[in-house]
């Protein structure tokens, strides 16, 4: 199986994103998503049919094989390429501005002069004419084009309604002028509100330049929103530095960042951007992440420690090694993420794209049946005429083609600006009925950093002593545990004596020789079973009271003999206890699921406020607790972001990885935090929650309008100018509302 990502160009509204995606969903083992606001298609191919058989060969579907299926339905595709899709975007804009501001100067004075009699000299009518036919010809072009490269493949968009309203309105006119009475000198119109003509004289020449106008601008203010929309994802895939300071034999190379390679050394000075993901070899630094993280506040970093691509080095000069390039970087795998997720579909849009498909014939029918019921109840050609041709022209359901696409790309790209990413638009629909948020502990609701808590000596043994021979011991360690003990003997500025004989026991403990001294270091079960240690009381007592309260005890043997005990533990974030109340505040009950202990799981609850505790968990328990959670009956949503947490995740209605996990946690799950902060999954919710409000506010008011509207048309009680600039209205008003998420706050 493969996906493929193709640009589209030619759709003028949500029928023809439709349209495109039944032709494609004809291929064998093809399935289609085409969405109108972002003009991609998101393809995935299925391979049909055995390998070397003739008729598995007719079956074979390629991307010049869906770029000639979209090509034969009338459009046009392409392979994306990085840059040349917001260009084309912009010139589109702007030959819409000159279509719309060349044809509202033109209709203008023919709107005026039809609407205001006193203004009407003599032979008037055949100066509007003039000024009328290069707009219902050149400036309505796109939706005659439109409207007739679907007609020659047997289908019906909303173009189609704008098109055969506009020549229908200007055609009328041409009859009245030129075989009719309305060419005669002096001829006057008056202005109705309604579709009826108490003078019998009608020309529709205003309607055919106003409704063109209308609709021009209506796709000129889409045209710029979309543009808009897509600005927080354009602005994150432009964040990357465009040059590096590569290092080659002695000397410092400006290079293009297109050519750096794997391996490559780069300096980056303070105030640089890290040019491409990398470790750091060489110097330390603060590096301001908040342009992929939202976080504003800088990250130390020193040599070891990975550093992401388009990030700002604030402090001193950094060597970093590449460890990606191009499209394997972070930067390059947030920008796809955003980008599939503004491609999906929700199941509201799917519902809206089945309605604009059978909306076109229905509404071209029931304008054929006002036109017959007005004939037949009124008897007036002019008020059938009208009727109809409001009819065809209210009832345009370009709104309905954008309520969820746009909304969907204003709210992941915002985001993206967050450090949120959103997986689809399914995931928005899962967030509404979210009642349960499962948390797993280490790294998430916890640093996952060992920290010292404290140190008991035994004897006439001193605190300092003890920490100073575990420190000794442990320094050869790469385990979590030694590596907080020699952290914390560093800090305290205590001497470590030199070490030898160092030898380390899976599970058990480690142990070497310190001035001339055998010294032990591990659990106590380890202690007493290998080395047959002596331990005192106040050991016992420490190590009990450590556990008890959930920190992990190593006990310090000194020549057989135990002198002390050095407590370490994971340390609960500042911001967990805070983001743990903005979940029940959003009506979630926090459930706390680790592989730690119960008492170390207990106290970490305690801490940030969580009542339901599930410790000791495995993997495969993870799993159980969450299937468990739904099987009573609640929608799940779980917070992870290591490997033993991915089937969870995957499992869960909605799984949310920090940024900071696995690649396995990250591809798992549906949402993910950059930043790897939980307040910002508290975001994540109500964002996502917001964005879903949206499309569900633009889907009521494009439904409503609709309803409403289309029965006013055929009753009469509409002048089509008037139904031409509610039409219009309805798109901006779509497009405006989705825009409002550009305002979503974090907090």
């Amino acid at each position: 199986m493969s996906d493929v990502e193709l640009d589209i160009t030619g759709m003028t509204c949500a029928s023809c994103a439709n349209r495109i995606e039944r032709k494609l969903g004809k291929l064998p083992g093809v399935t289609a998503t085409v969405n109108y606001a972002t003009e991609k298609a998101h393809v995935v191919v299925r391979p049909e049919g055995a390998a070397g058989d003739e008729a598995a060969a007719d079956d074979v579907v390629d991307v010049d094989r869906l770029i000639a299926t979209v090509e034969a339905a009338g459009y046009g595709a392409s392979v994306p390429t990085p840059e040349p899709a917001t260009v084309v975007a912009d010139d589109a804009a702007t030959l819409l501005r000159r279509r719309l501001l060349v044809s509202a100067v033109l209709a203008l004075p023919v709107v005026v002069l039809s609407m205001v009699p006193p203004l009407q000299f003599p032979d008037w009518q055949w100066a509007a004419l003039a000024l009328a036919a290069p707009v219902a010809v050149w400036g309505a072009l796109p939706f005659h084009r439109a409207a007739w490269v679907n007609a020659r493949h047997g289908a019906a968009t909303m173009d189609t309604l704008v098109s055969v309203g506009v020549l229908a309105a200007f055609g009328w006119s041409l009859y009245a002028l030129f075989l009719g009475d309305a060419g005669e000198r002096g001829m006057h119109m008056t202005f109705s509100w309604f579709a009826t003509d108490p003078e019998g004289a009608e020309l529709y020449l205003e309607v055919a330049s106003a409704v063109t106008v209308f609709v021009l601008a209506g796709r000129y203010l889409e045209a710029r929103a979309k543009r808009e929309s897509g600005a927080a994802l354009r602005a994150l895939l432009e964040l990357g530095a465009k040059d590096a300071s590569v290092v080659r034999g002695a000397t410092e190379v400006r290079v293009p960042v297109s050519s750096l390679v794997v391996g490559d050394v780069v300096v980056v000075r303070p105030g640089e951007r890290i040019p491409s993901d990398g470790v750091v070899r060489g110097g330390s630094s603060a590096v301001d992440r908040s342009m992929l993280t939202g976080e504003s506040v800088p990250v130390e970093v020193r040599p070891g420690d990975h550093v992401t691509g388009a990030t700002v080095n604030v402090g001193g000069r950094l060597e970093v090694a590449v460890t990606a390039v191009g499209a394997e970087t972070e930067l390059a795998r947030m920008g796809r993420l955003v980008e599939e997720a503004q491609t999906g579909k929700a199941d509201v849009q799917r519902l809206a794209d089945r309605v604009s498909g059978v909306f076109v014939p229905v509404v071209i029918g029931l304008a054929v049946l006002a036109f017959v019921g007005w004939l037949v109840l009124d008897g007036s050609v002019t008020a059938a005429f009208t009727a109809a041709v409001a009819t065809l022209i209210i009832a345009c359901p370009c709104a309905l083609g954008l309520a969820t696409p746009t909304a969907l790309l204003v709210g992941t790209g915002r985001g993206s600006q967050l450090g949120i990413l959103i997986g689809g638009p399914e995931v928005l629909e899962r967030t509404r009925t979210v009642d349960t948020i499962v948390l797993d502990k280490t790294g998430t609701v916890t640093t996952g950093r060992m920290t010292l808590r404290r140190v008991t000596s035994a004897g006439a043994w001193s605190d300092d002593t003890v920490l100073a021979l575990a420190a000794a011991v442990e320094e050869g360690s790469e385990h979590p545990v030694g590596r907080a003990v020699v952290t914390a003997a560093r800090e305290r500025g205590l001497g470590l004596p030199a070490a030898t004989d160092f030898s380390a026991t899976a599970g058990g403990g480690v142990q070497a020789v310190v001035d001339g001294a055998a010294v032990s270091v591990g659990s106590l079960s380890w202690l007493r079973g290998s080395w047959a240690v002596a331990v005192p009381d106040a050991v016992e007592d420490a190590v009990a009271r450590a556990e008890a309260a959930g920190g992990t005890a190593v006990v310090v043997a000194r020549d057989g003999e135990a002198i002390g005990v050095v407590v370490v533990g994971d340390t609960v974030k500042d911001d967990s206890a805070d983001a743990v109340g903005r979940f029940r505040r959003l009506g979630l009950r926090p459930v706390l699921l680790t592989g730690d202990n119960e008492g170390a799981a207990r106290a970490v609850a305690a801490a940030v406020g969580i009542d339901e505790v599930h410790a000791g968990a495995t993997p495969a328990s993870k799993l159980e607790a969450v299937r468990g959670l739904q099987q009573d009956g609640h929608v799940v949503a779980m917070v992870g972001d290591g490997v033993n947490d991915a089937a969870a995740l995957a499992a869960a209605d909605l799984g949310i990885a920090m940024g900071g996990g696995t690649d396995a946690a990250i591809a798992a799950s549906d949402v993910t935090v950059v930043s790897g902060r939980l307040p910002v999954v508290a975001d994540a919710v109500r964002l996502s929650r917001a964005t879903l409000r949206t499309i569900k506010g633009n889907l009521f008011w494009a439904f409503a309008y609709n309803v409403a509207a289309i029965p006013l048309a055929m009753a009469g009680l509409l002048n089509p100018v008037l139904a031409g600039a509610a039409m219009a209205f309805s798109s901006v008003f779509v497009v405006t509302n989705s825009l409002r998420l550009r305002r979503f706050r974090a907090g």
